[in-house]
C-alpha cells in the first residue's frame, strides 16, 4: 500500500502541535482540509490515530507507533529527494533561487551578478512564491535557496542570514484620509480595515498585520490576497490598507495607492535562507557568501531606481 508523503507531513504536524488548528497554520492549510487530509491517511492505514475532543489531539496507540518513525522516513525522504533535485541541477548548472516580492531589494541583481563571477557556466533561476508560501519552496525542497522576508513559518527549521533591514510603511488608498500625512502613528490605524494574507499562512499574516504591536487591539480585515498584484487593486479599490517594507514604494508604485511612513512599528528584515543539509553544498554556499558580501544598496542606486 503506497501512502503520499504530504499525508504523513500533516499526520505528524498534528501530532506534535496535539491542536488541528496550529498544524493547520503551521501547515498553511485550513483546518477543514487537514481534518480530511488525516481522515483520509486513517482510511488508507486503517486504524485510528487520533482521539479528539474539546481538549484537543491525542495520539492511539497505533499513531504513537507511527509518529516514532515517521519523522525519520521523511527526513531521509527529504535529503534523498533534495540531493536528486541537486544532483539535476548542478547536470544542467542552474541554481534555483525562491523568492518573496521584491526579493532582497535593488541587492538581488549585484547578487546574481556576483554569484554569476564566482560560478561560471552556471545560471541563477529566480522563482518567485505567493504569499500563501513564506519559504518560497524551500521547505518543499522546490528550490536550493530563498531570499526571505523575515519572520516567516518554520524559520527556526532552516539556516538563515540578515541580509538587511528596512522600516515598514503603509500602503494606502490614496483619498485615505492620512495620504497626506508625514508621518502616520501606527496606533492610528488599528481600527482601519487591513488586506492580509490568507489565513493559513500563519506567522507570516500574523507579522503583517502586527498583531503583537497592536496592544490587544485585534485587527480587522477587509480583503485577503495571496499575490502583489491582487494587494495592491484591493488597496486601491479602498476595500483596506496594509503594511510593508519601505522599498515596496519603490518596487509597487501604483496610480491610487500611496505609501507613508508609520512610527510605533518593528522594521522589516531580508534574509537569504537554505536547508540545514545544504551546508556543505558548496554551489549553495558560494550563493551565500555572494548575498553576505553583495550588502545592502548604495543611497545612490536607490535615488537611481
Amino acid at each position: 500500500m503506497d501512502v503520499d508523503t504530504r499525508l504523513l507531513r500533516y499526520f505528524v504536524a498534528v501530532a506534535e502541535e496535539g491542536n488541528l488548528t496550529r498544524a493547520a497554520e503551521r501547515l498553511f492549510v485550513s483546518q477543514p482540509a487537514l481534518t480530511k487530509q488525516i481522515k483520509q491517511l486513517e482510511s488508507r492505514l486503517g486504524v485510528r490515530l487520533f482521539t479528539r475532543s474539546r481538549a484537543g489531539t491525542v495520539l492511539t496507540e497505533p499513531g504513537r507507533s507511527l509518529a516514532e518513525r515517521v519523522p525519520a522516513l521523511l527526513a531521509e525522504w527529504d535529503r534523498t529527494l533534495r540531493e536528486t533535485r541537486s544532483a539535476a541541477g548542478r547536470a544542467e548548472r542552474v541554481l534555483r533561487v525562491g523568492f518573496m516580492a521584491s526579493a532582497a531589494n535593488e541587492a538581488t541583481q549585484h547578487i546574481v551578478a556576483a554569484f554569476a563571477r564566482r560560478r561560471p557556466g552556471w545560471r541563477v533561476e529566480m522563482r518567485q512564491a505567493a504569499w500563501s508560501n513564506p519559504t518560497a519552496g524551500l521547505a518543499d525542497g522546490d528550490v536550493d535557496v530563498a531570499l526571505l522576508r523575515l519572520p516567516f513559518p518554520g524559520q527556526e527549521d532552516l539556516r538563515v542570514e540578515v541580509l538587511l533591514t528596512e522600516p515598514r510603511w503603509v500602503a494606502l488608498p490614496a483619498a485615505h484620509p492620512f495620504a497626506a500625512r508625514d508621518l502616520i502613528p501606527f496606533h492610528d490605524l488599528w481600527d482601519e480595515p487591513f488586506v492580509a494574507a490568507p489565513p493559513e499562512s500563519g506567522r507570516w499574516r500574523e507579522y503583517w498585520l502586527a498583531t503583537d504591536e497592536r496592544e490587544g487591539h485585534p485587527p480587522r480585515v477587509g480583503a485577503v490576497t495571496d499575490q502583489p498584484d491582487d494587494w495592491l487593486s484591493a488597496i486601491a479599490n479602498g476595500y483596506g490598507i496594509a503594511l510593508a517594507p519601505e522599498s515596496a514604494a519603490r518596487f509597487y508604485a501604483r496610480p491610487g495607492v500611496t505609501y507613508r511612513p508609520v512610527s510605533g512599528v518593528s522594521p522589516s528584515q531580508v534574509g537569504v535562507a537554505w536547508a540545514p543539509g545544504d551546508d556543505g553544498n558548496p554551489v549553495v554556499q558560494d550563493f551565500v557568501r555572494c548575498c553576505l558580501e553583495s550588502g545592502p544598496p548604495r543611497q545612490d542606486d536607490v535615488r537611481g531606481t
